[in-house]
């Protein structure tokens, strides 16, 4: 049996696991449904404007992804611009699908045992236009399960900022489905499916600090440690390429934002407001701090540090925008700019390659964020929610507590598992050492970001690209 045949055969047994209980559900089939009644049942409990609002939030979050494609593609090498955008492009369209297929009914169908949905939302089998009750009364259940998939979406692409540079597009592409399934998917039905353990345990989580944050930013911490550095680093200088792109990419994701936190509310009412006004407090205060203390510790204010401390303060107030006052997202949003500048300083004393700051901003900033809910949560804002530490509970910051160490050991193990099985299955996570010297653009997708003009072509394809220098390559050669 060829190499070629048995690398197409792990690709179609893959799909065929993956699809199994898709299909088996599906074929169990469910009572007929007069299309009548379900018109009169959703005339009956839907509100147009929360229609109209979740429509627009939802619009806004899928927009974070490309935003976060410029965010992390102007601050790689040249070489490596287009390869670190694809991988944003190809979670929304590789989520997308996994998401409609079973990964919304394995999130929010009813709870088995707290740990998992079940398969009856599978292939979107009895999600319509009528509401689902349990999670939002007043907007169709196909409105509420597509603004959960944006989410479910951007997730997985916060990951890859951490391996940057050197992960392989095959490797990629069987973690991000592994991941999603193993991880995503029941860390979400936890924390937000009803039934789920951590939610009737009493975690709160308004918009992802655990679900998103901290599952992301922990597994970019272990794939990091896993892969490796990037070679040269840290000996040899590795700038942004293009900040302007970063800023860009930055302000996308502020705008997004207001979708991710104000749409949480699942309503246009005045918990969107809360979460709106305290999402633009946090990250504006976060942007202040992290610039400050820069300034102070190297002399000069950056715009990447300006970047960054945005999406620290976006990240932090996130598990909390629907529980504290504006002046908590203030206090919130200055702990986030200070507690992730010197996080993102430590990875340099520590020794790893976290490239673009994913455990730094993501992690760090998604505990911390969960951990001040717990002191500054109040039921003025929101009366579903509870009092924290502040307000005079102080069992709710335990409980925040138990929540960030049970998601953080959960998603460190079983990102260490799926990463080995990745490697397993594709002979590897990291480029070779040609490939990397040379780009993921040319040796993993045969294109160039920036065409300069006459320059020859790449080894992978069609597109002009620039070759690395003689010496480099003979250098790499003679170490092989």
């Amino acid at each position: 049996m060829s190499e070629k045949f048995r690398s197409h055969f792990r690709w179609v047994a893959l799909a065929a696991i993956l699809l199994v209980p898709v299909v088996a559900a599906m074929a169990q089939g469910s009572a007929p449904i007069k299309i009548e009644d379900v018109a009169v049942a959703a005339s009956n409990a839907q509100n147009a404007g929360d229609t109209a609002w979740m429509l627009v939030c939802t619009a806004l979050v899928l927009l974070m992804t490309p935003g976060l494609a410029l965010f992390y593609g102007g601050m790689v090498r040249r070489k490596n611009v287009l390869g670190t955008m694809m991988q944003s492009v190809m979670a929304m369209a590789v989520i997308s699908i996994q998401w409609v297929l079973i990964g919304y009914s394995l999130a929010f169908g009813p709870s088995i045992g707290g740990v998992i949905g079940s398969l009856k939302f599978a292939g979107l089998s009895g999600v319509g236009i009528a509401p689902n009750p349990d999670y939002a009364a007043t907007i169709p259940h196909l409105v509420f399960m597509a603004f959960q998939m944006m989410f479910a979406i951007i997730t997985p692409a916060l990951i890859f900022g951490s391996v940057a540079e050197r992960m392989k597009f095959k490797a990629f592409m069987i973690f991000l489905i592994l991941w999603a399934f193993m991880v995503y998917d029941p860390l979400a039905h936890w924390v937000w499916g009803v039934g789920g353990w951590l939610r009737t345990m009493g975690a709160l989580d308004f918009a992802g600090g655990l679900v998103v944050h901290i599952s992301a930013g922990v597994t970019a911490l272990v794939a990091a440690l896993m892969i490796g550095k990037r070679r040269g680093y840290p000996d040899e200088p590795m700038p942004p390429h293009s900040l302007p792109l970063t800023v860009l990419g930055a302000g996308l994701l502020w705008f997004g934002w207001f979708g991710f936190n104000a749409g949480s509310a699942l309503a246009a009412n005045g918990l969107a407001a809360y979460a709106f006004v305290n999402t633009n407090t946090a990250a504006a205060a976060a942007t202040l701090a992290w610039v400050l203390i820069e300034w102070m510790h190297h002399g000069k204010p950056t715009v990447l540090g300006a970047a960054s401390g945005a999406v620290a303060g976006l990240v932090a107030i996130t598990p909390a925008a629907g529980f504290v006052l504006p002046w908590a997202a203030i206090v919130i949003g200055i702990a986030a700019g200070g507690v992730c500048y010197g996080a993102v300083n430590l990875r340099y004393k520590l020794g790893y390659d976290d490239s673009l700051d994913a455990f730094g901003v993501h992690g760090v900033g998604g505990m911390l964020g969960a951990l001040l809910t717990g002191v500054f949560a109040t039921k003025l804002v929101n009366a579903a929610g509870a009092d924290g530490l502040f307000y005079g509970n102080p069992i709710q910051l335990w409980i925040q507590l138990k929540s960030v160490l049970i998601s953080v050991v959960f998603c460190a193990i079983a990102s260490f598992v799926l990463l080995k099985i990745t490697a397993a299955v594709t002979g590897g996570l990291r480029l070779g050492k040609l490939d990397e010297l040379e780009g993921l653009d040319v040796a993993e997708h045969g294109e160039n970001g920036y065409n300069m003009g006459d320059i020859p072509l790449g080894h992978g394809g069609t597109a002009a690209v620039s070759h690395p220098s003689p010496a480099p390559v003979a250098a790499v050669k003679a170490e092989a």
